[in-house]
This record gives C-alpha cells, structure tokens and sequence, in this order.
C-alpha cells in the first residue's frame, strides 16, 4: 500500500488579492473572542503572503522584530499593529454591535 504525503497547510500560500487579505483578517478577528496573538499571528500570515521584507521595510521594522512581533507567541504593541496594517494595505474599521 502506497504511504499518503502530507504537508503542513499554509494560509499564507493561498492569500493572493488584497481583498482575500481583507477577508481573512476579518475572520480572524471575528474568531479571536479578544486574544491579541491571535490576530497579530494573522497579520503574519498575511504579511508572509506579502513578502515579510518588503512588508517590515513598509512599516519601519527590521524583518526579526517582524517575525517575532507577529509570531503568534505574544501581543505586539498597538502602535507595531497600525503600522503592520498600514503596510499591508489594509485599514481597520469599526462598527456597532
């Protein structure tokens, strides 16, 4: 019997408009019930999609403090998020409940 591969799924393979980006970090955050990481983890996948370099050149950050900021490990500071938005493009909205 012929083993199955399996490889580890990657969002980031498979976020390619910005309105794809958008849509996934708006899921995200509907899912996140608060947890900061989780959304700064998202940002990451995005970011990954985009080009972790070019995104950190955009937000004013060394790519190592990229990667750790948006490892998922820990909440990045506010300010590092409204940049990271910002490069890639995106804008934060807000509505009623």
């Amino acid at each position: 019997m012929k083993k199955t591969v399996t490889t580890r799924y990657d969002v980031s393979e498979h976020l390619r408009t910005p309105e794809e980006m958008a849509a996934y970090l708006e899921a995200c955050i509907e899912e996140a019930n608060g947890d900061a990481a989780f959304i700064a983890k998202a940002l990451g996948d995005i970011a990954r999609a985009k080009g972790m370099s070019q995104v950190a050149r955009d937000a004013g950050l060394s790519r190592e403090s990229l990667y750790k900021a948006l490892s998922g490990e820990r909440s990045p500071g506010f300010d590092t998020i409204l940049k990271v938005i910002h490069a890639l493009g995106l804008t934060l909205h807000a509505k009623a409940l």
